[in-house]
């Protein structure tokens, strides 16, 4: 009976120590911790509604949060955007578990890579003037300035350099061309050119200069450069965004047409312009209504349309060349102050000489924009053209009524009447009989009365040596020989002779042939 007693109370201390063992080992371990009971201490992590872990204290997993979008955004240079949501619930506990922070970190890294939105990727702007493009790399902007350069680089001689703009607040690159062999010897790889250079300027300090021979001028390519303005921005853009190296030379660099406007300076002829612009002389005619023909006369000021091909980025270069070559003395004028500026007449005509010569030129893309002579040898000199040219500004020619609908242009029509000409060779405007009718410029009446077909008329010569009509009157109020100002009234409107209604009909004449009254109107 003692022994069964004593075995109870043996049994009852194991049993109470396992238990307090145990009890005790369950809070030790790894993950289980003990709270205080204060409100919520135990909190389960969410990001966009999956949980991913929890913790015991909500800054811990917002400094998980942002180690894991930092590890999220190191895996490329790309800016990388995300929608993305952290939230908590909370409990209150007296014990419980947690996770590790790697093992929640882990799972929040998952759960932003899930959710990224888009990936801005680290590109370049290339801005020329108003234009731009955006490439992917910093090798393909230099490749595509590379490929301007090499349209005209014949010799392989030279390169494009990218550098750091150090006085912008951002990151700006700066593009220039440079010559391979400078940049070689400033990198040290020929030192002996550094050198053999600075020998040759001293002892050239020692020599009298004489005068260089043909032989003696280093010819070809001097320098290069580029017309506009280049600015290289780096910056964060999306994929869809950015152009193939192709696709931005094909719009930076192939010609475009470009629509300009040359004012016409002294001296110029349309076969001359053309020959300076390289457009034939039809294609001039044709963009410009104010040109009759490749014959028309043009004035001094007067502007034309004209479309010429050219690149968004325009390539410069500087270059010394030798040339046997025919060359034209320039031409010789002669100011006659009686004249008008569209009365010349030539008084010598050229002969061309010929020459050899070493000229530094600078050229934009294919057009040579200056030229300097640096040698010049005649083997035969040429003989100038020599002009005579009127100074006079010629007189203006105004509409010859006041108001008056337009009912005929100048060209080929429908007859409106029988009798009536099928090639209009004058302008009509429809206006009630009386309207009266104004000297469209000063001038001498040169017949006044009955013009078979055109009825009643008035025809008056002007100092330009150009003569205007006009037709279908009512009334005749000056004579021949009468001289008249502009704007004075001659006559008034009808319906005689070959007429379809009351109108004015209105000529201007040139070499005594009719042209387009439009072309020459102030309205």
């Amino acid at each position: 009976m003692h022994i069964t007693k004593y075995r109870l109370r043996l049994r009852y201390a194991y049993v109470k120590t396992t238990l307090i063992t145990l009890f005790c080992c369950f809070f030790l371990l790894k993950g289980y911790v003990t709270f205080e009971a204060t409100g919520d201490n135990l909190f389960h992590v969410f990001v966009n509604g999956t949980e991913v872990g929890t913790v015991v204290d909500t800054a811990v997993a917002e400094e998980l949060f942002i180690d894991a979008r930092k590890a999220v955004a190191s895996k490329s240079d790309d800016l990388v955007f995300m929608d993305v949501a952290l939230s908590y619930e909370g409990e209150e506990l007296l014990w419980g578990s947690v996770d590790e922070k790697e093992a929640v970190q882990t799972n929040i890294q998952a759960v932003l890579e899930d959710n990224c939105l888009e990936t801005m990727q680290r590109s370049y702007t290339v801005k020329v003037n108003e234009y731009m493009v955006n490439l992917g790399s910093e090798e393909e902007v230099h490749d595509l300035l590379q490929v301007a350069v090499n349209n005209f680089d014949t010799e392989e001689r030279f390169d494009i350099s990218l550098e750091q703009d150090h006085e912008r607040e951002f990151n700006v690159l700066e593009a220039q061309v440079v010559e391979k062999q400078q940049v070689a010897e400033a990198a040290g790889i020929f030192p002996v050119a550094g050198v053999k250079a600075v020998l040759n300027e001293l002892f050239a300090q020692d020599v009298v200069k004489e005068e260089m021979d043909f032989e003696d001028y280093e010819l070809g390519i001097k320098s290069m450069g580029f017309s506009e303005e280049i600015e290289i921005v780096e910056a964060y853009l999306p994929e869809s965004q950015l152009k193939t190296l192709e696709q931005a030379v094909g719009e930076l660099i192939k010609e475009q047409e470009q629509q300009q406007i040359y004012e016409v300076v002294s001296g110029d002829t349309l076969s001359e312009i053309a020959i300076k612009l390289n457009i034939p002389m039809q294609t001039i005619v044709d963009m410009n209504e104010s040109l009759d023909s490749v014959n028309s006369t043009l004035h001094i000021g007067q502007e034309l349309i004209i479309t010429i091909p050219e690149p968004e980025l325009s390539v410069t270069r500087q270059e010394v060349n030798y040339y046997e070559e025919t060359y034209n003395a320039e031409v010789q004028y002669i100011d006659v102050d009686t004249w008008y500026t569209t009365q010349t007449q030539v008084v010598q005509q050229p002969s061309a000489g010929f020459r050899k010569i070493v000229a530094q030129e600078n050229f934009v893309n294919h057009e040579k924009v200056s030229q300097e002579i640096l040698k010049e040898e005649l083997v035969m000199e040429a003989v100038p053209k020599i002009v005579k040219r009127g100074t006079k500004v010629p007189p203006t020619y105004i509409k010859p009524i006041s108001g008056g609908r337009k009912s005929s242009g100048f060209g080929p029509r429908k007859a409106p009447t029988k009798g009536a000409s099928s090639y209009h060779k004058g302008l009509d405007w429809a206006t009630p009989t009386g309207t009266p009718v104004v000297a469209s410029c000063g001038g001498t009446v040169s017949k006044a009365g009955w013009g078979s077909g055109y009825g009643y008329v008035v025809y008056i010569n002007h100092e330009d040596g150009r003569q205007t009509r006009y037709a279908h009157l009512s009334k005749v109020q000056v004579k021949v020989g009468q001289k008249v100002k502009q704007g004075q009234q001659i006559a008034l409107s009808g319906n005689t002779g070959i007429s379809s209604g009351p109108h004015v009909h209105f000529e201007i004449l040139i070499g005594g042939k009719q042209v387009n009254p439009e072309k020459y109107l102030n309205y």
